[in-house]
């Protein structure tokens, strides 16, 4: 609502006002500085032939600049450039391994990438049973490149949470 109205207040007679400022007088130079306002006057004393050449029109320079035509395009991006050179492939996609039927989960996952959840289940996967699940296998199982593979498990690993009884009370052992 307010912008409505404010929008109604700026465009209220926008073309007399648009033509009121066109017809205004345009600005005049800024003044001189008073030391070099006497030279000046000094000098078109001595030759009043100056200001007789800054008022005159030389008729060879206006037909030589009607005869210039400018075409002017502008200048192509780089992004645009690069953009155009590179043709991008359709992706393939894959079905999310061990999908369950919530609402927040993805319906399928570009071929070379993971999920959260999945990147959390292979590097535990990988932590409880090394032997099994190799970078190899990972890499196979969740199409993905096996360098990615490497670092992924050499820089990345799940949290384990132990929970120390306190000093003075006996832990009670899980049966």
């Amino acid at each position: 609502m307010g912008a409505s109205v404010a929008r109604a207040i700026r465009n209220f007679n926008l073309e007399s006002r648009a033509e009121r400022e066109l017809s205004k007088m345009k600005p005049s130079p800024a003044p001189r500085h008073p030391s070099t306002k006497n030279l000046l006057r000094e000098q078109m004393s001595s030759h009043p032939e100056i200001q007789g050449e800054i008022a005159r029109k030389d008729d060879k320079l206006l037909s030589l600049l009607k005869d210039v035509y400018v075409d002017s395009k502008d200048p192509v991006s780089s992004v645009q450039v690069r953009d155009a050179g590179t043709h991008q492939e359709p992706k393939e996609f894959r079905l999310p391994r061990d999908h369950h039927s919530g609402m927040m989960d993805v319906q399928n996952i570009p071929k070379g990438k993971i999920s959260v959840v999945e990147a959390l289940t292979l590097l535990n996967n990988h932590k409880l049973y090394p032997d099994t699940w190799t970078a190899e296998k990972i890499a196979k199982e969740y199409h993905l490149e096996q360098q990615d593979v490497n670092s992924l498990l050499k820089y990345f690993v799940t949290f384990e949470v132990k929970i120390f009884p306190p000093e003075g009370k006996k832990a009670i052992g899980s049966k």
